[in-house]
């Protein structure tokens, strides 16, 4: 268990979390989400202790072993892909180690009535019980699965991992953490990395994990289909919604109409009191109900509206030039590189108009042909080509090298700017949340979100009628790919995009193209048919049961008596916990209770006009939220 309590992280005048409280409990699927600059990848460093607060405390379980992806890592790897994946075993062969010390220690000791002594017995059973987990199976056996599942051949884990790109290794580092079996994983962006199979090899892994997850996605489909809880950052405050992404989006919307709607009513009946009190305030008959008055609103607690971050994209494509009937069609094309073919035999026809997605594994092929499409490798046979009047647009995968960090944000667009749109340039930059300074930045210190916005920026500057995005979402919020997906949607040119958001692509693409096994297959149902086709397909998915845990061996204490004292010992300590635990329990039940009678006030107060009630209502209203206040202050003092 991780808890949280009253953490604040300011850096001069500016503060990046206030006073936030979040409790993450044992087996607890959590997506964290926000806006990019939110501070979801700092809390992430707070948990690990890489970064310190400024104040308040994180407190966790006496030996919680934490799994940590970071979104960008620089790894040096120089062993092949299986050996390195079997590092995540050190721990393994470290726990042996302790279990023979332990071991060790208890033949030579005497005092076993000592608090010491029952400690040893209580580790030792602890790290056998992990031994008992972590060896379920051979390791190489679970390297082999994992390895699989995030999208790796056999022939592959031969392969030095240092000839792979950042990629692939960042697969092997999530297959490590996957493979020391933690009791928390913290991730950050894990899906950026992974195509379609392997993102849904990684759901169902995460699913059958026996620990906590705290996940840092953008990813609307992998967020509702792992996590049962959702913990929204904005603005500096943490919003705790016990529900799946999609479920929170709906909850915030009716929280925020219903505290709005409360507030107002609340406002009114505040303005009418100080009417009263103004009126009658020196008129003896009416002194009594003027002091009532003042009194009620000294009482009164006000109701306070969260405050909302409406900052977003604004993304219109400008109108499209016609173009011929045909705008791409290779037939029998090969692709790939000196000495290596990628696919062969593509035959791709891609009309006016059409909304066109590739997809498939990483390594298949897909930005090998959109490189070949924008003309900027050649093929190895076979033949591809533009229809009439094409205007082509181009958003590549890897903005970083593209984009010049010598450039300053305004620079950029000025430079790809047509006469006609630069006196618009500063218009545009805010478009895309370049604001102020920000337009004075220089692109090397730019995120990799910002990085995307001013890629896309580019776009609109000029009429394509063909666009070619290659992994346009990879660092984009979920506001803002929803803002594009709305803005491609409407676009009236043509689109081939490539992506691994099943989201993003439902509902734009109209035709799919999978690239697999050295193959393109057209299917021709959109996104909803090459997932079901895909599902048929999907390498199994990685289910862990549960193992019987292996006891404390009986030589491991010789004398009857000190196997009693033992056994009372744990019973005790067991006791104790599942006391703490159904005390626990009931007061997460209270709360949720008073959390739905605390809506239902808010909701009330929306509906009535009545003064009178109004302040019954907010009376009640402070109340409930008095109790629950001391119940979550006992909470937490439990959980600690």
């Amino acid at each position: 268990m991780i808890t949280i309590n009253s953490l604040t992280l300011s850096w001069g005048a500016f503060t990046l979390l206030d006073n936030i409280n979040i409790h993450i409990g044992d087996n607890e699927k959590i997506g964290l989400v926000g806006k990019n600059g939110a501070g979801k990848s700092t809390l992430l460093k707070l948990i690990l202790g890489d970064v310190s607060p400024t104040s308040g405390t994180i407190t966790k379980t006496k030996d919680e072993r934490i799994g940590y992806l970071p979104q960008q890592m620089e790894s040096s790897m120089d062993r092949s892909v299986m050996d390195e994946a079997l590092r995540a075993f050190d721990t393994l062969f470290a726990l042996h180690e302790r279990i023979d010390s332990i071991t060790e220690q208890l033949s030579q000791r005497s005092d076993y009535q000592s608090n010491s002594y029952a400690n040893l017995i209580v580790e030792l059973n602890n790290l056998q019980d992990r031994v008992a987990i972590m060896e379920s199976e051979p390791p190489a056996s679970q390297a082999e699965k994992v390895l699989t599942g995030l999208g790796f051949r056999a022939e592959d884990f031969a392969r030095p991992a240092a000839e792979l790109s950042q990629g692939w290794r960042m697969r092997i580092e999530l297959a490590k953490i996957l493979l020391a079996k933690p009791d928390c994983l913290l991730l950050d962006e894990p899906t950026n990395h992974l195509d379609i199979e392997s993102i849904q090899w990684f759901e169902n892994y995460l699913k059958s994990f026996r620990g906590s997850v705290l996940l840092i996605s953008h990813d609307r489909k992998f967020l509702d289909s792992t996590t049962s809880r959702t913990v929204e950052i904005m603005l500096s405050k943490v919003h705790d919604y016990k529900v799946p992404y999609s479920k929170y989006k709906i909850l915030r919307k009716e929280r925020m109409e219903q505290q709005r709607a409360a507030y107002e009513n609340q406002q009114r009946m505040i303005e009418k009191t100080e009417e009263f009190i103004e009126r009658f305030r020196y008129k003896a008959t009416k002194s009594n109900q003027v002091q009532s008055r003042i009194k009620a609103l000294d009482k009164l607690e006000r109701i306070e509206v969260d405050l909302e971050d409406r900052a977003a994209l604004t993304v219109k494509f400008p109108p499209a030039p016609r173009s011929g009937q045909v705008v791409f069609k290779s037939e029998n094309l090969a692709i790939g590189y000196p000495g290596r073919t990628v696919a062969s035999g593509i035959n791709i026809t891609v009309e006016r108009g059409e909304k066109v997605a590739f997809v498939g594994r990483n390594g298949e092929g897909k930005t090998t042909m959109m490189r070949v499409v924008i003309k900027e490798l050649e093929s190895l046979g076979g033949k591809a080509e533009f229809g009439y009047n094409v205007a082509l647009g181009y958003y590549a995968q890897n903005q970083e090298d593209i984009l010049d960090k010598n450039e300053t944000v305004y620079s950029t667009l000025e430079n790809a700017a047509p006469g006609e749109y630069r006196q618009r340039l500063r218009d545009i930059l805010g478009a895309f949340l370049f604001k102020g300074e920000d337009v004075d930045k220089k692109v090397a210190v730019l995120s990799g979100g910002e990085r995307a916005r001013l890629a896309m920026a580019k776009l609109i500057l000029r009429p394509y009628n063909l666009l070619a995005l290659d992994e346009p979402t990879n660092h984009m919020d979920i506001q803002s790919k929803d803002i594009l997906k709305q803005a491609l949607q409407k676009y009236d040119g043509t689109l081939i995009i490539v992506s691994h958001d099943r989201d993003f692509l439902s509902g734009l693409a109209d035709k799919v193209y999978e690239f697999r096994d050295g193959r393109v297959r057209e299917h021709l149902g959109g996104m909803e048919t090459y997932l079901e086709h895909l599902e048929k397909d999907l390498i199994p998915a990685f289910t862990s049961k549960p193992e019987k845990m292996q006891e404390v061996p009986e030589n491991q204490s010789t004398r009857p008596e000190v196997q009693i004292k033992e056994s009372q010992q744990i019973r005790s300590a067991s006791k104790e916990e599942r006391r703490r635990r159904k005390e626990v329990e009931k007061l997460e039940n209270e709360i949720a209770a008073l959390d739905n009678q605390i809506a239902e006030v808010e909701h009330r107060l929306t509906c009535t006009q009545d003064i009178a009630e109004i302040e019954k209502l907010s009376e009640e209203y402070a109340a409930l939220k008095a109790s629950r206040d001391l119940k979550l202050d006992r909470w937490m003092q439990l959980s600690d």
